[in-house]
């Protein structure tokens, strides 16, 4: 009996293999080819015009677009979007010196929440001007100012809202946030940013965890991990924004399911701290770290690949104007309470760059 529960399980792990291998495939062969390119263009102007972070999203993007994406490849892309991208984040850890991107201290911590806060009341202000329904408008709100799609899933069921009001916001957010990736970095001559400010910025603003990375470390090393560590701080509010919602709208059937700590302290936040503990203590020496540095690399470009993989331009018709009108008007005021924030407050100026330069005794660049 034992040996025929073993042969199940073997050829139950065998068909999940088969289901998720062509999709995880794709993702690795789109990766590769962004990999060459960046390569080429090393080659010919002595340093990457595209990154190849941001040249595996444009890739997915004009395979999907362009052929779509058929049915047998999905699950395997799902899990190079998600799973893969997991594991980069808790590897990235170990290039991380966590003591020296805490020195910014509650400071920090206060700004990324006013600026969650207000980006959210702002949000639904714009979104209700333009006669969105209010649990639209709610939806809106918390994808643009908190993590994207897993904030719009997350806060849905709470708030009771409908289907096609979540796929709309989804949709939008899933498109826009690859723009954003491509044209934020523009923002840092334009208003002056140090390294350190764009991270901050980008982890501000930026929809999701992977379009942080991929508008963060093709600019700079400094920039993604300020980017990751505000980025993940930020994924941290969604569980009190959902609990909020959730007394706002008690009649709601899920008030009463199980909360679930995994959903709102994702494992990956855990592993990414503890390994850059271990590399700020010195547990996880330089011969280890940075075999892991460049493994997370490689992972998330794999995962950007799947990003675009995921995100169909041809999906913008099927959401109405004002949607369109309330996303782009609450980006842009996040984008500019965050900015006003971080120079008002200071964080992250070029005395405190030079400081941290000096601190971690790395290349930012």
């Amino acid at each position: 009996m034992p040996q025929a529960n073993r042969a199940t399980t073997s050829l139950w792990s065998l068909g999940r293999l088969r289901r998720y291998l062509p999709g995880l495939m794709l993702a690795i062969l789109v990766a590769a080819l962004a990999m060459v390119l960046q390569a080429i263009e090393v080659y010919i102007w002595n340093q990457p015009i595209i990154e190849g972070l941001v040249m595996a999203i444009v890739l997915g993007m004009i395979i999907r677009t362009t052929w779509g994406l058929r049915p047998s490849y999905a699950a395997g892309v799902s899990v190079a979007a998600k799973q893969v991208l997991e594991v980069a984040i808790v590897l990235l850890g170990a290039s991380v010196d966590l003591p020296a991107l805490f020195k910014a201290g509650p400071t920090m911590l206060l700004a990324i929440m006013f600026v969650v806060v207000t980006g959210i009341a702002a949000s639904m202000t714009i979104g209700r001007s333009l006669g969105l329904h209010p649990k639209l408008a709610i939806l809106v709100a918390c994808g643009n100012s908190i993590c994207g799609n897993s904030a719009i899933a997350a806060v849905a069921p709470v708030i009771g809202a409908d289907n096609k009001d979540v796929v709309a916001s989804i949709a939008l957010t899933a498109v826009l946030g690859v723009f954003v990736v491509l044209f934020l970095p523009l923002l840092i001559p334009l208003v002056q940013l140090t390294l350190y400010q764009y991270g901050v910025l980008a982890g501000m603003t930026v929809y999701a965890v992977p379009q942080v990375l991929a508008a963060t470390f093709p600019v700079s090393t400094l920039s993604g991990e300020v980017g990751t560590l505000v980025k993940l701080v930020r994924v941290l509010l969604l569980g009190p924004v959902v609990l909020f919602f959730a007394f706002r709208y008690p009649q709601q059937k899920h008030t009463t399911a199980r909360v679930s700590l995994n959903r709102y302290v994702p494992w990956f936040i855990v592993g990414f701290l503890l390994l850059g503990l271990a590399r700020s203590s010195g547990l996880l020496p330089p011969t280890v770290a940075e075999p892991l540095r460049e493994m997370s690399r490689w992972l998330t470009v794999v995962a950007m690949a799947a990003l675009g993989l995921g995100v169909d331009i041809r999906a913008l018709r099927v959401v109405g104007r004002p949607v369109a009108l309330a996303v782009l008007g609450s980006l842009a005021v996040l984008i500019v309470v965050s900015l006003l924030t971080i120079k008002t407050l200071n964080i992250g100026g070029k005395r405190r760059e030079a400081i941290l330069r000096r601190y971690r005794g790395v290349n930012t660049g």
